[in-house]
């Protein structure tokens, strides 16, 4: 069987994107182990085995690649919640910044916020 245990995204400063993911979302450290100049920096829900690898963008391709897709609004990677009014509402007052409030479409609703660290995230709530 295969299963999602890890999910990388990548961020343009491993510093603000492990305050982003633990005082905004409220995600603990999974895993932080220096690397040389990086750290293998995973985050994650308490009671959740699957960790966010907060890979950061050492690569050229990976800067022009992630930066073409925040310029083009087109979230990174999607995040999955039980109540998204609820959390719209929790994150919003935290200071994190959306582009528009909850919408529905095809059986879910989605809002997408940006990570402060290059990317834009869609958080998603299944009807």
């Amino acid at each position: 069987m295969i299963r999602v245990k890890m999910h990388s995204i990548v961020v343009n400063d491993q510093a603000k994107a492990h305050k982003f993911y633990t005082e905004k979302l409220g995600f603990i450290v999974k895993k932080d182990i220096p690397m040389g100049e990086y750290s293998w920096l995973t985050v994650g829900h308490a009671d959740d085995e699957v960790e966010l690898l907060l890979e950061p963008d050492a690569l050229d391709s990976a800067r022009i690649f992630y930066a073409d897709l925040y310029e083009k609004g087109i979230p990174q990677s999607a995040l999955s919640v039980d109540d998204i009014e609820d959390e719209y509402v929790k994150l919003t007052a935290a200071g994190v910044k959306f582009k528009s409030p909850p919408q529905e479409m095809e059986g879910a609703k989605y809002a997408t916020f940006d990570d402060t660290c290059g990317n834009y995230i869609q958080l998603y709530q299944e009807l």
